[in-house]
């Protein structure tokens, strides 16, 4: 028990000064618990507000794709250089070691291979599961003017749900229909429906026109997705592009681990990211950690 004898009356109250509560820095989530924003704090950087993201979860729908054959071998090196994994549950817990000490978003939703239709997806995991593996973020696939547009949006609704009773955010992934066109109105709409449903974090692809746009209209942060392999020089441009015209950060796969130089790309990517470089500069960067 405390010695009672030794209680002493405090002195610094700050009576001039009232106390504060301060804004969480992201767009749109600031009246969220704080357990949500911890696991979002934990995705975006609190000093920059920006991400990086290693995307390799590829493998649920495509299978050992180029570059993730072995993740062990060939993504785990990476895993330094990077802010956030995202992966499977498969994946997290048969290959990264826990001590990694890097946050997880993970990939929820599936069902379907490269092979059937992707965008008829359903929820691929409980939100036990994910509390289980300590997960900052559940992410499912929402593909808008698709015939399975209805099931997607419902597997959104679904992570939602469960992940505000349990204070893990959802972040939802734009998918794009084979017969749908890349523009900005198509982002805008697909983003916004996300947000509307309740999505904390967006991740969409960019577009060279009217992408601000896109950013603007959605109330809450956008991530881009890396897309198809790109020459470094043009997806450190992307990249660059995305940041300057609202973006909240990068999720990046095949332009990471199936550069030449994976490690370099990162070191590359983060000075456009979180070091507010452009991309001739992040370019320059690469070639010199390439040549090392």
């Amino acid at each position: 028990m405390a010695d009672l004898d030794d209680i002493r009356d405090g002195k610094d109250f700050g009576v001039d000064r009232p106390q504060t509560n301060k804004a969480f820095y992201m767009k749109g989530v600031g009246a969220l618990d704080w357990g949500m924003q911890s696991r979002l704090a934990n995705i975006f950087n609190p000093k920059t507000g920006k991400t990086i993201m290693l995307a390799f979860d590829h493998g649920y729908f495509q299978g050992p794709t180029t570059g993730l054959e072995r993740i062990d071998l060939n993504i785990a090196p990476l895993f330094e250089y990077t802010d956030v994994l995202m992966c499977t549950r498969g994946i997290l817990r048969s290959v990264v070691p826990p001590d990694t000490g890097k946050s997880v978003v993970l990939r929820a939703s599936g069902a379907n291979s490269i092979l059937t239709e992707l965008s008829n997806e359903a929820v691929a995991v409980c939100v036990e599961d994910a509390v289980r593996l300590n997960v900052s973020a559940m992410a499912a696939q929402v593909y808008i003017g698709t015939e399975h547009e209805h099931q997607s949006i419902k597997n959104i609704i679904q992570l939602v749900d469960s992940g505000m009773r349990y204070g893990i955010p959802t972040m939802a992934v734009t998918g794009v229909g084979k017969d749908m066109v890349r523009d900005q109105r198509y982002f805008s709409l697909a983003t916004r429906i996300a947000a509307e449903m309740g999505a904390h974090v967006i991740k969409t692809y960019y577009v060279e026109k009217g992408f601000e746009r896109v950013t603007a209209g959605c109330p809450v942060p956008i991530v881009i997705a890396g897309g198809k392999k790109l020459p470094e020089q043009e997806a450190l441009e992307m990249c660059y592009q995305a940041i300057d015209q609202g973006a909240a950060g990068v999720d990046m796969g095949r332009n990471i681990f199936q550069s030449d130089a994976p490690i370099a790309m990162l070191k590359a990517v983060h000075a456009v990211v979180h070091g507010g470089e452009n991309a001739a500069t992040a370019y320059q960067l690469y070639l010199s950690e390439k040549n090392k």
